[in-house]
């Protein structure tokens, strides 16, 4: 009886090598014994057997191959029996895998799908924490599959997160990724991972953000995300509170619709600023944290127009807060511009990202979005009546001037605005973040703060 070894369990390329042969033998399924290296079998294991050289072969429908990749993932110890006896009968019956109901077909059918749900629910459920090794940070997280996907979903996994230094462990095999090299060790034990990182909070803050109660199912959320994952991600501690807030915040969600969003008749920026948290003009409002809206004097004589918010500014609620806002700050102070004496705000008033794992990465409005948030600002401008608007970048400069403009066409020449005011572009501080060296972003830092004295020095001409 022969004796087939496979490298490991999900070894479909073996089982393959291994299948032509013994099917050009005519091996019966029922004759042969497959094997797993370092599975349970090996504690009873038999010597393998040199399998004969195949001599000829016979092609198979591309759906029965696709099939067997993910059936092989299965976690049955039949599966490559089963296989291999689909395979024979292939030979005589080239149709039948068009026949569903047959039962080895069916069974077949079940154990893909069976797997494909359990690569998506890691795709969907992994989450990473960050720790710091000697070599640099690195992302860990800990997954208990169901079949034995690792090895087939790994390739997902470098293509999503290629820049991250990551591992995934497991209880049966652990995958590492360094950016360059795939590695697979044995598995290891929940205790080998890591119980939270600083990040947690704010993905928690994220969560519980856009957690819409009137279009909660509790039992279609559990079916999709078994509570048996709940414990591997940080936001799913806060879904029983939320659950129980529900009612009550569909409530409240039904009775604030009913407040006019797009009345233009607004006597006051606190009136602009509560109907613009509530604005569905555009989508983005369904996965930012809050509304950002501009801050500053009512009678700013001085207005700056950023982009839109970042991360830090779409959890603090406040407009450049974050490493651009801190550079932004420097320079205004280098100008000797107080930034207490200007109105400051974007032309988009949520956060664009894209998530990459529990960060999520800033991603430049679009036209449409743009322009549906220039209502926003138009009405901060007619409350404000600022003598000189300033555009940070490419996409406040769209907002004021109504059309796209490259900052170098019109960088450091006044514009006039249908108002009465006066419009200036410049860059936007994260572009000083964006330069490849200190010698470059220097210069460039140089160029910006010389922008906003002669800013400064236009507004006290203007005055």
């Amino acid at each position: 009886m022969p004796v087939v070894l496979l490298d490991h369990d999900a070894d479909f390329d073996g089982w393959r090598a291994a299948a032509r042969a013994l099917l050009a033998a005519e091996i019966p399924s029922d004759k042969i014994i497959w094997q797993v290296a370092g599975g349970q079998a090996d504690l009873l294991a038999e010597v393998p057997t040199p399998l004969p050289q195949a001599t000829a072969s016979f092609s198979v429908p591309r759906r029965f191959v696709e099939l067997a990749e993910s059936v092989i993932c299965h976690r049955d110890p039949a599966r490559f029996a089963l296989l291999y006896q689909a395979l024979r009968r292939l030979r005589g019956s080239p149709k039948l895998f068009e026949d569903s109901a047959d039962p080895l077909v069916h069974r077949l059918e079940a154990m893909a799908k069976s797997v494909g749900r359990d690569i998506h629910k890691m795709r969907a459920f992994v989450r990473f924490r960050e720790i710091e090794e000697d070599s640099g940070t690195r992302f860990v997280a800990w997954f208990e599959p169901e079949h034995h996907i690792v090895r087939r979903n790994a390739g997902f996994f470098t293509r999503r997160f290629a820049s991250m230094r990551w591992s995934i462990l497991t209880p049966e095999l652990c995958v590492h990724w360094d950016g360059d090299v795939l590695d697979f060790t044995p598995g290891a034990t929940r205790a080998d991972a890591p119980g939270g990182d600083p990040l947690e909070e704010t993905w928690r803050t994220y969560y519980a953000s856009i957690f819409n109660p009137a279009r909660l199912k509790v039992k279609a959320m559990t079916k999709e995300m078994p509570k048996k994952y709940w414990r591997n991600m940080p936001e799913t501690a806060l879904v029983p509170s939320l659950i129980a807030a529900a009612g009550t915040r569909t409530t409240a969600m039904i009775a604030q619709a009913a407040l006019p969003v797009a009345d233009e008749r607004y006597d006051s920026l606190a009136a602009v600023r509560a109907a613009a948290n509530h604005c569905t003009r555009c989508p983005l409002y369904k996965d930012a944290t809050q509304m950002v809206f501009g801050e500053g004097p009512a009678d700013a004589k001085l207005m700056f127009v950023g982009e839109q918010p970042g991360d830090q500014e779409d959890l603090a609620g406040r407009p450049f807060v974050g490493p651009a806002g801190q550079k932004f700050n420097e320079a205004l102070a280098d100008a000797g511009i107080d930034r207490d004496d200007a109105y400051v705000t974007n032309a988009v008033k949520h956060f664009k990202f894209e998530p990459r794992g529990k960060r999520r990465l800033h991603k430049s409005p679009n036209a449409g979005e743009i322009d549906a948030c220039r209502f926003w600002v138009d009405h901060e401008r007619s409350l404000v009546k600022p003598r000189l608007v300033v555009a940070l970048g490419a996409t406040a400069a769209r907002s004021l001037l109504g059309k796209a403009t490259t900052i170098s066409s019109v960088r450091g020449a006044p514009i006039d605005l249908a108002d009465g005011s006066e419009a200036w572009v410049t860059i936007h501080p994260s572009f000083l973040l964006r330069q490849q060296d200190e010698a470059s972003e220097q210069v460039e830092y140089a160029r910006f703060v010389d922008d906003l004295r002669n800013i400064k020095s236009r507004l006290a001409a203007l005055a």
